[in-house]
């Protein structure tokens, strides 16, 4: 029970045990149905649901409407029951209508049967946040965020606020800047992440850290991106990989839990390799197999040049043998847009025979290869891209998406681990390694010895957590050693000038003895968007931005006036 000064209970908690009892509702007016002069039907709704109202006579209150609303709760008569409300088996009789304040009709229906153009939606959000979809993802966002929480707080974490005025750091993302009023010329940024400050939190003995941090970058917006976002920051003294991942495993399974009444699957680990050579990305979709298939040993020797490339790599589609020449045409273009040569085709007939227009090319060894190698049966397709190994898996670990993934709301939910990502994921146009993904991450210890020497051999002990095909955050155990932390500027091209103006106070910190350490950061808006079934984070957020940085409501961004510019230290623009 919901009760206040102006109400007893909310719309969608009365039930038959309230049979009898008088009660007060406030809410919106879904619908309205008068019969004749003497009778109408009034349906109220708020967060909690609807509930039916009758009225003896004419009632002057219009669809979103806000009101109040008393009367006694009775069971509806039989056979006008509506089995799809929580309250559908009474009604509220006797009532009496007060109007609290008057609606202009909604720009849109306030109802779920109805899609809307999302523009209209995100323009007026305060009206689309009462449908029922929306109050649904967003107090399951609530419940996700409370049981990361707890868990945390029971496995011995301490929440500390870190700010959101900082310095300037090179993690891979554009910052937004913030003038200062006091020092004119000079400029604070938004945090990306916590990532420095938790890190000398660590080096402060707290140990155990975590905070429901708002990070900002300034990046093109996308399905699954926003300037602004939510993440479960976490980070550890005192730990290895596996310390930090149990942890943050706890966190998830209560999260899911909390969600939706069930706790997944075993969560599973992936070293990076293993994830690409098996899956075509390192962020894995397990909900379906369609897995890769190395077949450059197998054709090592083939006269087919379209197969003659440092890696062969397969996946099969079951029952697809029966796609046309236009769709296959269509998969061979989607091949080349995505970096590779081309794409050869198979279709496995009876007693293993293969269709393909590289079948003349092909010996009986070669055949053999293919379809004992894949494992296709008649019916089933052969897709095999020829090309370096990481082109040839990324291309076909695409099409096993674009063919076989499940929309967001079905399927289970599949955890993931992968581990041992390389430390550079390739040179700048300086031939300077770029950070995989931050340069703060541990290299492997057993790759140490040739960091200067192959850098993009370094393995580093970076982990991410992947919730089918999404990755829900990144972590690593962290460089707490000085000389590591200078050997790997000294990779990235950063001098010790540079890295003393931009990382002084980070070194400085550790010369004062820091702990080893690690952590992650869960990113919440992609974990409740799964765990609603949205393809859109957007629809977990209150208010979201347009793809285009833009927010409708509010008009933002605009120009501030002449005036503010100048306390600011800043000319305005020419226009």
């Amino acid at each position: 029970m919901t009760a206040t000064g102006m109400r007893t209970h909310t719309c969608g908690e009365l039930r038959a045990a309230d049979a009898g009892t008088e009660v007060v509702v406030c809410g919106w007016v879904a619908r309205r149905r008068e019969h004749g002069e003497h009778l109408a039907f009034v349906d109220i709704r708020d967060y909690s649901g609807l509930v039916q109202c009758v009225v003896d006579g004419s009632v002057e209150a219009r669809t979103e409407w806000v009101v109040r609303v008393a009367g006694t709760v009775r069971m509806r008569p039989a056979g006008t029951e509506n089995p799809e409300l929580a309250t559908g088996q009474v009604e509220l009789a006797d009532c009496t209508v007060e109007v609290l304040a008057r609606a202009e009709p909604p720009p849109f229906p306030v109802d779920d049967r109805t899609e809307s153009d999302e523009a209209v939606r995100l323009r007026y959000r305060y009206v689309d946040i009462r449908r029922p979809r929306m109050q649904a993802n967003l107090r399951l966002r609530a419940r996700v965020t409370d049981a990361m929480r707890l868990s945390m707080v029971r496995q011995g974490f301490c929440e500390v606020e870190t700010p959101l005025l900082w310095t300037p750091t090179p993690e891979g993302a554009r910052e937004f800047a913030v003038p200062s009023r006091l020092h004119p010329g000079d400029f604070y940024v938004l945090p990306q992440s916590p990532q420095i400050a938790k890190q000398l939190l660590m080096v402060a003995g707290i140990d155990r850290y975590f905070q429901v941090a708002r990070c900002l970058r300034d990046e093109d917006l996308r399905a699954d991106r926003q300037f602004e976002f939510t993440q479960l920051d976490v980070e550890m003294s005192f730990v290895t990989q596996a310390d930090v991942q149990d942890a943050v495993t706890a966190v998830v399974v209560a999260a899911t839990q909390a969600a939706v009444g069930e706790e997944p699957g075993e969560v599973a680990r992936l070293t990076w390799r293993e994830s690409m050579e098996r899956f075509g990305t390192d962020k894995p979709d397990l909900r379906f197999g369609m897995e890769l298939v190395d077949l450059s040993a197998a054709l090592a020797g083939t006269e087919a040049r379209a197969l003659q490339a440092p890696s062969v790599q397969a996946i099969v589609v079951a029952g697809a043998a029966g796609l046309g020449r236009g769709r296959l045409d269509a998969l061979v273009e989607r091949a080349k847009g995505l970096g590779a040569a081309g794409l050869a085709w198979f279709k496995v007939g009876e007693g293993g025979a293969l269709d393909s227009p590289l079948s003349k090319f092909l010996d009986d060894d070669a055949t053999a290869a293919i379809a004992a190698g894949t494992g296709a049966a008649p019916g089933d397709l052969v897709l095999v891209v020829a090309d370096e190994w990481r082109r040839a898996c990324e291309v076909l670990g695409q099409l096993r998406l674009d063919l076989g993934r499940p929309p967001v709301s079905e399927g289970p939910r599949r955890f993931c681990w992968v581990t041992d990502f390389p430390l550079f994921e390739g040179v700048d146009e300086e031939g300077r390694p770029v950070p995989a993904h931050h340069p703060f991450t541990m290299p492997h210890p057993d790759d140490l010895d040739v960091l200067e020497r192959h850098p993009l051999a370094v393995r580093s002990q970076a982990y991410d957590l992947v919730l089918n095909g999404w990755e829900l955050g990144s972590g690593s155990i962290r460089i707490h050693r000085e000389d590591i932390q200078r050997r790997v500027f000294d990779a990235l091209g950063v001098s010790a000038e540079q890295a003393e103006a931009r990382f002084g106070f980070l070194l400085g910190a550790f010369r004062y003895g820091a702990p080893p350490h690690g952590g992650f950061a869960v990113g919440i808006d992609r974990f409740v968007a799964l765990l609603a079934g949205e393809e859109n984070i957007r629809e977990v957020i209150a208010f979201p931005k347009t793809q285009s940085g833009t927010d409708p409501m509010t008009g933002a961004p605009k120009p501030l006036g002449e005036a503010e510019l100048r306390a600011l230290g800043l000319r305005p623009p020419r226009r």
